[in-house]
């Protein structure tokens, strides 16, 4: 499985090393925010990792609702906890939540099907920053913070039509953003397609908050040190 090398999984319990979870971010999301940096005071393990992590373990769903409770570091023991069927969550060994899924419909453990729906929605996912967000955020003419820029993943969902897929490609569909404040957040609709037909349909939500006027200034000067953070890694 090609998540092996992003997790350790020891007697149903599994944790994640800054390393694993960095290059999980980097080189599987093209996600470059500087919070899944290995050597970062503030790191912390991506929410698709988590969200890969509990698709490998219990199926691809024809219906899932997820939600993000908490961030989490590195070292952390997290079991699935299954209260139902349908209602699973990924939890530390004091309890505490930090990934809860429900679920409906058809369930699929096809290896493959899942390492792909895998595969494209978090490459999708880790694209949100620059091509996403900075067109929304220009829009609404507000800004996250340039010094410590902070966007965290709230929610998803998606809805397939049916299992019997083999290669179901992610596409953006919509993209909203709303602003209260110093506080907003950013949704993005995405559908799967496979050969030309609609096979699904998703929602993303994310969190922002220290929000401040648009400077394209600093937009610029971030996008700036985003690219140059992606080329050193893409060359080292």
């Amino acid at each position: 499985m090609f998540l092996d090398a992003y997790f350790a999984e020891h007697s149903g319990r599994y944790s994640f090393s800054r390393e694993q979870a960095s290059y999980f971010a980097k080189k599987i999301a093209g996600d470059f925010n500087p919070i899944h940096d290995a050597d970062n005071k503030r790191f912390c393990v991506p929410g698709d990792l988590l969200f890969s992590v509990m698709l490998a373990k219990t199926g691809l769903s024809q219906k899932m609702h997820v939600e993000f409770a908490g961030m989490i570091t590195d070292g952390v023991e997290l079991t699935i906890n299954t209260k139902s069927a349908n209602d699973l969550s990924l939890v530390d060994e004091k309890g505490k939540e930090y990934l809860h899924v429900t679920r409906d419909g058809e369930i699929s453990h096809n290896t493959k099907l899942i390492e792909t729906v895998t595969k494209n929605y978090v490459k999708f996912s880790g694209m949100n920053f620059p091509h996403i967000m900075v067109p929304l955020m220009e829009s609404e003419q507000v800004m996250i913070n340039p010094a410590r820029p902070l966007v965290i993943y709230e929610s998803m969902a998606l809805e397939f039509s049916r299992l019997d897929l083999e290669s179901p490609q992610v596409e953006l569909t919509d993209s909203i953003i709303e602003s209260d404040g110093k506080r907003g957040s950013v949704t993005l609709a995405f559908s799967f397609t496979e050969n030309g037909e609609v096979v699904g349909e998703g929602r993303k939500k994310m969190l922002m908050s220290g929000l401040r006027p648009y400077c394209q200034t600093q937009i610029d000067d971030l996008v700036e040190r985003f690219n140059a953070r992606k080329d050193a890694f893409l060359t080292a």
